[in-house]
This record gives structure tokens, sequence and C-alpha cells, in this order.
């Protein structure tokens, strides 16, 4: 219980390190100093800081699959509530991991590569996949006649790109609220999906 602690406290260290500085701007003395242990005593407790780089991006890439596979399972296919809740509830989604540990999450967004080897590529499938999530939704939405005849890869794109930059600049006692932002983008996204082409 006491190991537990201990690694539970230098990820929440190293989190908030690797937000305000960035992984290469922070070294394991910086990590060993937030937790109040001599650097070499880190090893104790972490093989490396790629090791602690892995346990945060891993661990916020497990929270993400999670809250969409709910999703998912409430609703398999989107066959009750359609494409456009479907949507919806992803971008929500989304929005809930990111706000609940906004640290992790800009960690998950802006750090991943900076893991190395097998790791880095593991993640990068992932995120392709979760990506993929999106890119069928608004696919099958387009094919269905609920959304109009978006390019699904762009507008996937479009979407997560916004969501992400939430790490950027959400505050958890800033003036809008988890819940605000996620009405807020889910509409923004859903208008994204639906909106006619611009005249050439």
């Amino acid at each position: 219980m006491v190991e537990k602690t201990r690694r539970q406290a230098i990820e929440d260290a190293a989190s908030a390190l690797f937000h305000a500085h960035g992984y290469s701007g922070t070294s394991v003395r910086d990590i060993a100093r937030a937790v109040d242990i001599q650097g070499a005593s880190l090893y104790a407790h972490v093989t490396s800081k790629q090791d602690v780089l892995w346990s945060i991006v891993e661990r916020t890439a497990a929270r993400f699959e999670a809250a969409a596979d709910a999703i998912e399972a409430a609703d398999p296919g989107a066959a009750t509530f359609g494409r456009g809740v479907y949507l919806i509830a992803l971008v929500r989604a989304h929005v809930g991991v990111v706000t609940d540990d906004i640290e992790r999450a800009s960690v998950f967004v802006h750090e991943w590569r900076a893991l190395e080897g097998h790791r880095r590529e593991e993640i990068a499938r992932r995120r392709d996949a979760y990506e993929d999530r999106f890119r069928t939704v608004i696919a099958d939405g387009v094919r269905a006649g609920a959304f109009h005849a978006v390019d699904p890869v762009a507008t996937a794109a479009y979407v997560l790109t916004a969501l992400n930059g939430l790490v950027s600049w959400y505050k958890p006692d800033g003036r809008l609220s988890a819940r605000v932002i996620a009405d807020t983008y889910a509409d923004l996204s859903l208008r994204a999906a639906q909106a006619p082409r611009m005249p050439a």
C-alpha cells in the first residue's frame, strides 16, 4: 500500500511537471524534488523517466478508450439514438476525460511522441484507432443522410484538434465549467458534421 501511494505521488508530480515544462524540460531530479525524496531513491519506485511517461500516457489512453467503449456498449452501432447523438456522446466523453485530469490529458496530447520504441508505436496505433471511432461515426452519418457530405477524415481531425486544445486553456476553477464546455463542444462538433458544403 505504501509503494502504491509513493508511485502515485511520483506520477502526480511528473504529470504536473510534464504539463508545465514538457517531458524534455523535466529532469528526474525535478520529479524527486517534487515528492521530497533523493534522486537516486526515485529508482526504487520507477525504472526511468520513460517508465513514468509511459505509465501516464498509457493510463490516459485507456481512459479515453474506456469512455468510448461505454458509449458503444450502451448503444451498439448507434442503433437506438442515431449517429448525431453518438457523435455528441463521443465528444462529451472526450471532454470528460480531459477535464477530469487536465495535467495527465496534457501529457497524453503533447508528450506521447517522447516515448521510445514499441511504446511510441503502440500509442500511435491506439490514437489512430481512437480517431477512427470519430471518422466512422461521421462516415456512417453521411451515408445515412444524418450528416451532410463532409469529409469524415478532415471532420474528425477538426473535432479532435478542438477537443485536445482544451489541455492548453481549461482550468478547473475557470469561468467555464466542464459541463458547459462539453455542451458547447458537442453542439459545435455536431454543427461541423451537419454543415452544408461551402460553395466553390
